[in-house]
């Protein structure tokens, strides 16, 4: 199982700010600032780090937010500075908190720092509050970060939008009517850099989640003589609304119809398993249709939750073009190691394989507890 991320961002890193700051504002007590900083640290996970970090920060600067926010941007190192073994340039972490948490009555200066921040380690999350307290000034500044020479600058533009960003509150306004949104992306759908493009698609992948429909309407918009790598961007963008198995996702990717196949020849082997272990899936697909067919084909297990409910979880196989007639024999081993994304608890799991998003059975088989 991964280590938790919170293990690489240990006591060196309120060290190495108390250096930083240390070295550009003699006045800073680094010892005062490292002893508070540690207290309760060691309980604490990654994000509320930060987040006690930023409020030690504000306990031991200057009380005038703009002296404050003066001093901690003199101390941090031009972008692409090589770091250390911890989690490098989550050093910054705090300092995005910081702007977020005491720069809202602030405007201009704490978009500014997010600016010079962002390229350092991330201003995705310490964004969002201006969002919501400055929607028309903050959208109006992403429209011009839109076009900056920096992808990480381009990126935040969008992933600080994502109605849905992990770790982050939802931004609900966004989520009721993300036109906001989709004029930023629209900027940056054939961005140079794929950093900035999957971005973009999850961003995408977000609004689909609210607005099926709208997410249909666009993909097939974008895809008109798409470029390669906006096609790309359209095909991640969808990637969850065709777990979903949504109609419109699956027929702008070409997918469109009921699949006209027989399934036969299905394997899941062993039919009792162990943890740890895995488990053999192989059937065939059988043409039954006068004309040639696309298919997506997927499949997914109902793993058994803590609860005893069970819960689908798809997995991707192939696309494929099918003869009349033709048949198609697909193999694929389930893995049932433990996860730091996903324990495994025993009982009766299920298998389907999807079919253009339609459920078909595969069989089922149990795994045995430990």
């Amino acid at each position: 199982m991964a280590e938790p991320l919170k293990n690489h961002y240990g006591p060196r890193i309120p060290e190495r700010i108390a250096g930083m700051i240390g070295a550009v504002y003699p006045a800073f007590d680094r010892r005062a600032f490292r002893r508070d900083a540690l207290d309760g640290y060691e309980a604490l996970e990654l994000m509320p780090r930060g987040r006690h970090l930023a409020r030690t920060l504000r306990r031991h600067l200057p009380a005038s937010y703009p002296k404050a926010l003066k001093i901690l941007l003199a101390s941090i190192e031009p972008p692409g500075t090589p770091r250390g073994a911890d989690l490098g340039t989550f050093s910054y972490m705090p300092h995005t908190f910081f702007v977020a948490e005491y720069g809202l009555d602030h405007l201009e200066l704490s978009l500014q720092a997010q600016y010079e921040l962002t390229q350092r380690f991330t201003a995705e999350f310490s964004i969002r509050p201006f969002l919501e307290r400055h929607p028309e000034a903050t959208l109006a500044r992403l429209r011009v970060w839109a076009t900056d020479p920096s992808e990480h600058v381009r990126r935040l533009v969008s992933e600080g939008t994502r109605p849905r960003l992990p770790w982050a509150p939802r931004l609900r306004a966004f989520q009721r009517d993300p036109a906001p949104v989709l004029k930023l992306l629209e900027l940056l759908k054939d961005d140079p850099a794929l950093y900035v493009r999957r971005s973009v698609a999850n961003n995408l992948n977000d609004i689909g989640k609210d607005h099926p429909e709208l997410l249909a309407q666009i993909a097939r918009r974008w895809l008109k003589g798409a470029t390669p790598e906006r096609a790309w961007v359209v095909r991640h963008a969808l990637r969850s609304a065709v777990k979903r198995g949504e109609a419109g996702a699956l027929a702008a990717l070409g997918f469109g119809g009921q699949a006209q196949v027989e399934v036969s020849q299905v394997h899941l082997s062993p039919k009792r398993a162990a943890l740890g272990g895995a488990v053999d899936l192989a059937f065939t697909l059988t043409s039954t249709s006068a004309r040639a067919q696309r298919l997506l084909v997927d499949f997914q297990v109902f793993f058994v939750k803590a609860s005893g409910k069970a819960s689908p979880k798809v997995f991707k196989l192939k696309a494929v073009e099918l003869a009349p007639g033709a048949a198609l024999t697909l193999t694929k081993k389930i893995s049932l190691a433990e996860m730091s994304t996903r324990r495994h608890y025993a009982g009766q799991h299920r298998v389907e394989v999807l079919l253009n998003g339609e459920a078909r059975p595969l069989g089922s088989f149990q795994l045995m507890p430990r």
